[in-house]
């Protein structure tokens, strides 16, 4: 059946497709503007006129990034980092949520006091750092990993999704003799993997941005991030005398900012690329889980 908007519906709609065009056109220019320039010829950047579509195409910044060796080094250890934090902040953020959701679970109240507090309260950068010291993390690979593998805010969520699921199917199997781990990777589990989905890439995301940590806690070069690669790039050597950036330059027709905008299209691909695939599960993860308090 067909129904007959009125005027002010119709302005409504036309006010918020305006709304939402705009706000697309302001989060997008942005990146085009950074694809724009790494293409650029230096002339055209110099000038400054680079917009929305490169001018002069020039694919030299891109060229000089793939042949450095710290961006595959730095590639290396961010894929790793990734990998297994995400792998750990599922593992052990569903290991936190799940004791949560059980009734006659006695220290069920005592963990979520506690950890509601943790969400208004922290230690501090250094108590955090000094703890890292005392447990030996400094510049080691689980000071990238294990620090924020659970959050607070991510068990709530993770909690009342699983309060979704139907609790005659937890005693159906207590009936049949599973045990809780049983239940949790049998069970629970398989029937959460829009909220696993949404969440690891969060987690992918947040691994992947990661640079603070490996500037407080790591030492050697080596192990450090893409990220820190990228900062060395763009704050490290942001001035046009910068002694890296001029080594790059040298021999090649080639802008600074040629280079500094093709690291960050190449840092930032691998995630724009992940983004088609686990769309569809943000809003029945991330939402069908705040449902219930």
């Amino acid at each position: 059946m067909h129904y007959k908007q009125s005027f002010s519906s119709r302005l409504f709609d036309a006010a918020n497709y305006g709304f939402m065009i705009l706000l697309v056109i302001i989060m997008v220019y942005p990146l085009m503007n950074v694809i724009a320039i790494s293409l650029s010829s230096p002339d055209h950047i110099d000038l400054g006129d680079v917009g929305w579509f490169p001018k002069g195409f020039n694919t030299v910044g891109y060229e000089v990034i793939l042949e450095k060796p710290n961006l595959y080094i730095s590639y290396k250890n961010t894929i790793v980092y990734a990998t297994a934090g995400t792998l750990l902040t599922l593992l052990m953020t569903s290991l936190m949520a799940y004791p949560l959701t059980i009734a006659n679970f006695r220290l069920k109240k005592f963990i979520t006091v506690f950890l509601a507090v943790t969400m208004f309260f922290g230690g501090g950068m250094i108590p955090t750092y000094m703890l890292m010291r005392s447990l030996h993390l400094l510049d080691t690979f689980w000071v990238m990993v294990v620090p924020g593998c659970i959050g607070a805010f991510n068990v709530f969520i993770y909690r009342s999704f699983f309060q979704n699921i139907p609790a005659e199917l937890r005693e159906s199997a207590l009936m049949d003799g599973a045990n809780d781990f049983t239940i949790l990777f049998r069970i629970y589990l398989p029937l959460s993997k829009a909220l696993l989905a949404t969440f690891a890439l969060f987690s992918i995301v947040g691994f992947w941005n990661e640079w603070f940590n490996a500037l407080l806690y790591l030492k050697d070069e080596s192990k450090y991030p893409l990220q820190m690669f990228l900062r060395s790039l763009i704050i490290e050597d942001s001035g046009a005398s910068s002694q890296d950036i001029q080594k790059m330059v040298i021999g090649r027709e080639v802008n600074p900012k040629n280079i500094q905008m093709a690291a960050i299209i190449v840092t930032l691909a691998p995630i724009l690329g992940m983004y088609p695939f686990v769309q569809k599960y943000f809003v029945k993860g991330a939402l069908v889980g705040s449902i219930k308090g």
